[in-house]
């Protein structure tokens, strides 16, 4: 059986652009707003029902922060991948006074997620509760940092690590002045 080659298409680009979307936490609505493409052809794109334009691509590939090249490109190729600091998302609108920049793949989204967080002075996430068996895994890199967890807290300094259930009310917060952790998001 030969597959339309057409569809193939279609469908890579329609999982990679759903995949990016999703990477970031934004709706369709969010990303016609940053793109200027409406919201039905985000989602006949990302269904596979709808061929965009060079034009609409690159607006799109603009507002999820992804590689225009790349797009269509099916798994990466064994080797060394390389995503350069700027080149890294960055989530907007999460949290106050924090930064999070995104430095797993799209591909781990749900499964092992990773973010490099800086926060500025009295910075704040808080987040609701992920899906059952979610855990964090916080390591402060500066600064010191305050994690709750339900109604369990520590406070962190650097090269502390807390691992915790983020399957319940959780945040992180800057304690004194500016910092920066990584986080692991496991199963979310």
């Amino acid at each position: 059986m030969r597959m339309n080659p057409r569809s193939d298409i279609h469908d890579r680009l329609a999982a990679s652009l759903r995949e990016a979307r999703k990477a970031r936490g934004l709706s369709l609505d969010a990303v016609a707003k940053l793109s200027g493409v409406s919201r039905s052809m985000v989602s006949q794109i990302e269904r596979g029902e709808s061929s965009p334009t060079v034009a609409t691509l690159w607006n799109l590939t603009q507002a999820l922060q992804v590689d225009f090249a790349g797009l269509l490109e099916g798994r990466p190729e064994p080797g060394i991948e390389v995503v350069r600091a700027g080149a890294a998302p960055v989530i907007g609108g999460r949290g106050l006074g924090v930064s999070i920049r995104i430095l797993s793949p799209a591909d781990a989204v749900g499964e092992h997620e990773v973010y490099d967080l800086r926060f500025a002075i009295n910075g704040l996430l808080e987040s609701e509760p992920h899906s059952a068996g979610c855990r964090e895994h916080l390591t402060v890199i500066e600064g010191q940092i305050r994690v709750r967890s339900g109604e369990d807290e520590q406070v962190l300094g650097p090269g502390d690590t807390a691992r915790y259930p983020a399957d319940r009310d959780h945040a992180i917060a800057a304690e004194s002045g500016a910092a920066r952790a990584l986080l692991i998001v496991q199963d979310s």
